[in-house]
């Protein structure tokens, strides 16, 4: 369920994301995509047990944590942790399960779809709503940090 005009209901319907495995480390992808999405007037749930507070929202520890509704749960975490990540989607009545890029999982995409969630695996929230929607302000990966250092691998 990843064709263009599901993408667009599921980004212009769905306003409050649950980002599972949320970092609190500017750098990261799912740092970077959860203020993008705040950017653009998403309400954003951190979910990572490690972190009280994330882009100044409360972080909850797990999805069952979260005391109010959620319409999409944004996955940035192994592809073999997502059919659990579904089961607690489905149990907190999400209408969405979105699995980031490099993450697919047939099990997590039958739990979801079984119980009603549109489901997307293997994209970027922050990409396909720049694409969608013209994201602008937040070309690219603009991290905001400036460095004329070499880097090293």
């Amino acid at each position: 369920m990843d064709d263009i005009r599901t993408l667009r209901k599921i980004l212009g319907d769905y306003k409050t994301i649950a980002i599972v495995g949320v970092s609190n480390t500017t750098h990261r992808p799912s740092y970077f995509a959860a203020k993008y999405m705040q950017h653009h007037g998403y309400n954003i749930i951190p979910v990572n047990p490690r972190y009280e507070e994330v882009l100044g929202e409360t972080c909850y520890p797990s999805l069952d944590a979260i005391p109010q509704s959620i319409d999409i749960v944004d996955c940035f975490r192994k592809s073999e942790e997502t059919p659990e990540l579904a089961r607690q989607a489905v149990a907190i009545g999400a209408k969405c399960l979105w699995l980031q890029l490099g993450v697919e999982n047939e099990e997590a995409e039958s739990i979801a779809t079984a119980a009603g969630l549109d489901f997307v695996a293997n994209r970027c929230v922050k990409i396909e709503h720049a694409r969608l929607f013209g994201g602008l302000g937040f070309a690219g990966v603009n991290t905001g940090i400036v460095s004329s250092r070499r880097q090293t691998y």
